[in-house]
């Protein structure tokens, strides 16, 4: 099975709500998005933004210029379908992120919650470090989150890869400063706690 075909069974057989990393509200991807974003018109783009509720929060709190990207357009509907009319102001995006070919240089923020440590081929890192390079403005911020070393090894039927914030900062390179990092224990809908890692960090001036 590809790995759209997966996802698009995923968000075909499980609601919104019942996916593992599920939260209502990603107030920690909100606050640092907030801090990394410097006005309302800042370009954010959420990578892997699926089903969740981050855009709709964004969009409450006033940011103008927003890209959902998912590889599963099943999850990209359920969100323009919850949003309703306020779907037009939102630029959505269906496919593969180590392949897309984004605008240069177009990214004021780059948030990713839950997407790069499903990346366990070192090639695939390759390309999503290179395309995150090319699509972020110089003096952008990018939020990456994934499983911490006490997190799960495997999450949806697929083997992820674990981190502590220093590992992503050095998986991204010199280019990028790392400028803070969380810790989060976060609580799926069946109770079950996961161990997530925020990693913030700028791309140097050019």
């Amino acid at each position: 099975m590809s790995s759209k075909s997966h996802w698009e069974t995923v968000y075909g057989d499980k609601p919104a709500t019942g996916v593992s990393w599920y939260t209502p509200h990603l107030e920690r991807s909100l606050a640092l998005i907030e801090r990394a974003a410097g006005s309302p018109d800042a370009h954010i783009i959420d990578v892997g933004g699926g089903a969740a509720t981050l855009v709709d929060d964004l969009l409450a709190k006033g940011f103008s210029t927003l890209t959902v990207l998912d590889l599963s357009q099943t999850a990209l509907d359920l969100t323009r379908e919850r949003l309703g009319g306020r779907a037009q102001g939102v630029q959505w995006l269906c496919g593969d992120i180590t392949r897309v070919a984004l605008p240069e240089a177009s990214v004021d923020v780059w948030h990713d919650r839950a997407v790069f440590h499903f990346l366990t081929d070192p090639d695939a890192r390759r390309r999503y470090v290179e395309t995150v390079r090319r699509a972020v403005k110089p003096g952008g911020h990018v939020i990456v989150a994934t499983f911490g070393p006490d997190g799960p090894r495997r999450c949806s039927g697929l083997e992820v890869a674990r981190y502590d914030a220093d590992e992503i900062h050095a998986t991204f390179g010199a280019p990028f400063q790392k400028v803070d990092s969380e810790q989060e224990r976060h609580t799926t809908p069946w109770g079950a706690e996961q161990e997530f890692v925020y990693c913030l960090c700028r791309l140097a001036d050019r």
